[in-house]
């Protein structure tokens, strides 16, 4: 491809993003779609045949937009999902081979690094630092930096559990009292941890809280009654989390059939949204954050970003998509 036009994608455990923009940074076309890459992996850690054949069905699609929309750079990254699966590897081979996309899986600290450089466009300029957590589906990232123009990463942890993969390991499609308590204290014992690496007591006072990713998106369009999920409104709104507690609560009440017909969570979100509210909600209590912005922004934005200044070149194949077996990842 020779165009000027830039796209990112971001493929995780359970969606997959596309953005496009013009040379700009301007967006032209952009996408979610939800691929459940994450799903039946924390069985044996292995992409199952149905989750790789979402995934480069939908990647074969971005693929197709990217050459549509004339793009002529793009950066591919993969996350949570591709890092633990023992066929990670080899799936993005299988993206490379079908789709023409090269999908770089990328470390914890870069994620922590892309979504803190995005996020921060969202961030409370009076405060000198900012703590970022990203919810993932098979991650979460927290992140404390310095709030400036360059943010400096202080301190930053990796937890190993996500949306996705805890809501199958802690069988929490509805919420189960029990259940729900051995998942908290899982996170919880995660936050101390960070909470005392990163001595973020001390910083406490003197920064700006920012939650990216689905689930305070959803939860603050709740609390601000938008009626319906729009991520575009609820980014960059702050709410109190004492309103935050009593949209989960109600979320808690609710059985998998209502979770679905829910305006703010619906079919694609009902079976993580439980867990997702557990991780999310242990993390400001633990931290004792009183208020926090929900972000849309986050790797996307800062991988716009770096194409911009840096041009890097990803040309996507010309021999466009052959087939594969799915199951020979496995």
């Amino acid at each position: 491809m020779h165009g000027e036009n830039l796209a990112a994608i971001d493929l995780g455990t359970n969606s997959c993003r596309l953005r496009i923009t013009d040379k700009s940074g301007n967006i032209i076309y952009r996408e979610a779609v939800t691929t459940k890459l994450g799903e039946g992996l924390t069985e044996n850690m292995c992409f199952t045949e149905a989750a790789i054949t979402r995934g480069l069905k939908c990647l074969t699609r971005f693929a197709e937009l990217m050459a549509d929309y004339d793009v002529g750079h793009y950066r591919a990254i993969a996350t949570a999902s591709c890092r633990m699966a023992t066929n990670g590897n080899q799936f993005v081979e299988m993206v490379k081979n079908n789709c023409g996309i090269n999908l770089e899986i990328i470390s914890p600290k870069e994620e922590a690094e892309l979504v803190l450089r995005g996020a921060i466009l969202n961030a409370d300029k009076n405060k000198p630092y900012i703590l970022v957590y990203d919810l993932g589906g098979g991650s979460t990232e927290i992140t404390l930096a310095t709030n400036t123009d360059k943010p400096q990463i202080l301190h930053t942890v990796s937890i190993p559990w996500g949306a996705r993969n805890s809501s199958e390991v802690f069988q929490l499609q509805e919420y189960n009292e029990e259940k729900a308590q051995k998942l908290a204290q899982e996170i919880k014992r995660w936050v101390m941890q960070f909470a005392q690496a990163s001595n973020f007591a001390q910083y406490h006072n003197d920064c700006c809280c920012i939650a990216t990713s689905s689930a305070p998106l959803r939860l603050v369009s709740m609390v601000k009654e938008a009626g319906v999920y729009s991520k575009d409104f609820a980014d960059g709104l702050t709410a109190s989390t004492n309103d935050i507690e009593n949209k989960i609560k109600k979320v808690f009440a609710m059985n998998l059939q209502e979770l679905a017909q829910s305006p703010y969570i619906g079919e694609n979100r009902s079976t993580i949204f439980i867990a997702s509210c557990i991780i999310f909600r242990t993390i400001y209590q633990t931290l004792q954050i009183s208020e926090l912005t929900s972000s849309l922004k986050g790797a996307q934005e800062a991988i716009i970003e770096e194409l911009r200044n840096n041009g890097k070149v990803n040309p996507i194949s010309k021999t466009g998509t052959r087939s594969q077996n799915a199951d020979r990842a496995c």
